[in-house]
């Protein structure tokens, strides 16, 4: 071991070289971070966009309803399992070239998805497409801190995460124009210009960065976390489709549970591991963690019951439901585009208790929603939920990312987009069972024949059908009044989180974002290759 007189030496011409070459680099950082945002962009649009086009397909696909499922779930379940092993590739290999070539892969294997003849060849495409996400996002994030120092990296991260926020509700809106003039494979062929544009860009912009602490590859620890990961999805997913009493639930979830606690035993043993556990005992990553996996938990449950509301209840088409999510854009971009400076003035503690308030004051007011309530109070509400969002998320992040040394950027950018994922999807699915549950319980069907009943309970546009068919305003009314039960009973929900969102904030969040305790010496190892 060098000592202090010898490595001192060392230490300052390390550090030298990376402040000369990130002077050299200058703007062409934030032309890099237009790269990470333009990358951002497709992978939050593939989230959203497919649903819109899942009934041309049925029928041009020939595809069954657990084919329907798979399309959504491959790609989620790839996404979500891939993501901490990426990040470990991108800190051993070099972040820039697994980000072109997750942008490759990610490009190709949306021309297969728009070309598709057959389910299987359309899940094998979500398959790749989720590899290429899974790599994608850690490693966008594990760049920004090595690229900005404390006082940029707020800016940088609220551009990337606000791309990544924005893609969701902008994914419908998209997804509804290219259905009314061409074919359904026009929604994953729009990623490609954007993936040509992203690699031009990271090609031309992006400096390279690795962590220089050689690690040997854990592959028992990405088996396990990949594998735990991969079925605790599969199981809350399934959740919302089959009930948490189902076998197909609860096996995946009690697999998926040993898995998680043998992979931390199993990382608890080894020298190198993918995921350094003690990344947790860090307040700010931890705290910053927990916070944005509710924030993605309130969103996935918002936007999969909001575009039912507008379809089924106000009556409008796929493209008028993705035009009345506007207001919670503009309200996202409103939040964003004022975290920074916010942070700044009052702390990062007050910033995202106040963007945790707003969230949950938004989604309190949604619920005195009624079937006659309309498009205007949807937009009041949606709007001051949507600022709420733009300022929690992106700071939370920042607390978060802001706590990992540079040689644990890429694996801790990786666990943090991992668990808001998987939060995400445990939005998704258990929003969606209780707006199931609840609005099943308010149906009143005397007098409706057993099998037009079946239809009615398993949603609330069979339920419609069923009175259109029958004649029937009075049950129109019935399914019309149980499923705005069914939405503001998860609003009530997601606001009672978002409460406690605020008091997590206040008392877990430091007021300043500081470095990791090791940042500065491990950072001195950082070097971007040149």
């Amino acid at each position: 071991m060098l000592q202090k007189s010898e490595s001192t030496p060392i230490r300052s011409s390390t550090l030298t070289r990376e402040l000369s070459f990130m002077s050299d680099l200058g703007a062409r950082r934030w032309w890099a971070v237009g790269a990470l945002v333009l990358a951002s962009l497709v992978i939050g649009f593939d989230v959203t966009i497919l649903n819109l086009a899942l009934p041309a397909m049925a029928e041009d696909l020939h595809a069954t309803t657990s084919d329907l499922q798979w399309f959504i779930t491959a790609y989620t379940l790839v996404f979500a399992a891939g993501m901490i092993p990426s990040g470990m590739l991108g800190d051993r290999f070099g972040r820039k070239r697994v980000l072109l070539t997750a942008l490759v892969i990610f490009g190709a294997a949306s021309i297969a998805a728009a070309y598709s003849d057959s389910p299987g060849t359309f899940i094998a495409s979500r398959v790749l497409l989720g590899l290429g996400a899974a790599a994608l996002m850690p490693t966008i994030l594990a760049l920004l801190p090595v690229m900005f120092a404390e006082e940029e990296r707020q800016k940088a991260i609220g551009a990337v995460a606000g791309a990544a926020m924005l893609a969701f509700p902008i994914g419908p809106i998209l997804g509804g124009l290219l259905l009314d003039h061409f074919w359904w494979g026009s929604v994953f062929l729009i990623n490609v210009p954007v993936v040509i544009l992203a690699l031009l860009a990271v090609a031309m912009w992006l400096p390279e960065s690795r962590s220089e602490t050689a690690k040997r590859i854990d592959y028992l620890g990405i088996a396990l976390s990949s594998g735990a990961l991969a079925a605790l999805t599969y199981g809350v997913i399934q959740a919302g489709e089959s009930g948490w009493g189902a076998t197909k639930t609860y096996w995946p979830l009690i697999g998926g549970a040993v898995a998680l606690a043998l992979f931390v035993l199993w990382e608890n043993r080894i020298d190198d591991p993918i995921v350094d556990l003690s990344l947790f005992r860090t307040g700010g990553f931890s705290a910053g963690t927990v916070l944005g996996t509710v924030v993605n938990f309130t969103m996935f449950g918002v936007l999969f019951a909001m575009p039912q509301y507008y379809q089924a209840i106000l009556g409008t088409d796929a493209m008028g439901s993705g035009l009345r999510l506007l207001p919670m854009v503009i309200g996202m971009l409103f939040g964003l585009s004022s975290a920074e400076k916010l942070a700044a003035a009052i702390g990062q503690k007050a910033a995202v208790g106040l963007g945790f308030a707003l969230l949950a004051g938004g989604l309190c007011v949604g619920t005195l929603m009624d079937v006659h309530s309309g498009t205007g109070f949807a937009a009041i509400w949606t709007a001051v939920y949507g600022l709420g969002l733009g300022l929690a998320l992106p700071t939370a992040m920042n607390a978060a990312l802001g706590a990992l040394s540079a040689n644990n950027a890429g694996v801790g950018s990786g666990v943090n987009q991992s668990i808001r994922t998987i939060g995400g999807s445990f939005g998704a699915a258990i929003l969606g069972s209780l707006l199931n549950s609840a609005y099943r319980d308010r149906l009143d069907l005397a007098g409706v024949p057993d099998a037009a009943a079946h239809a009615v309970r398993e949603s609330v546009f069979g339920g419609l059908s069923v009175a259109r068919a029958i004649n029937s305003p009075a049950l129109a009314d019935t399914v019309s009044g149980a499923f705005v039960h069914g939405l503001t009973t998860i609003l009530l929900v997601s606001g009672g989180l978002g409460i406690l969102g605020t008091a997590l904030a206040v008392l877990l969040l430091p007021r300043r974002v500081g470095p990791a305790p090791d940042r500065i010496a491990q950072s001195e190892h950082e070097q971007p290759a040149v």
